[in-house]
């Protein structure tokens, strides 16, 4: 069930809503059906930022230690 935005024709009202298959959206503000879907954007955050990532030797459980497993 995907979620569309739309622009009313007749009333102007921009809105997001949950179209099920089967169903056509209305307009929640004037109840028109006469609706122009619009380009949707995903959303993003640049406050958070992935970790760091470490070499694979540094993490490595071999027992000859960081350097004597196979990676190098």
């Amino acid at each position: 069930m995907p979620i569309y935005e739309y622009a009313c024709s007749a009333c102007g009202h921009k809105f997001e809503a949950l179209v099920r298959s089967g169903t056509e959206p209305k307009c929640p503000q004037c109840q028109s059906a006469e609706l122009d879907k619009l380009l949707s954007v995903f959303a993003t955050t640049t406050s958070q930022s992935a970790p760091a990532m470490t070499s694979p030797c540094e993490s490595c459980s071999h027992a000859s230690g960081p350097g004597g497993c196979g990676m190098n």
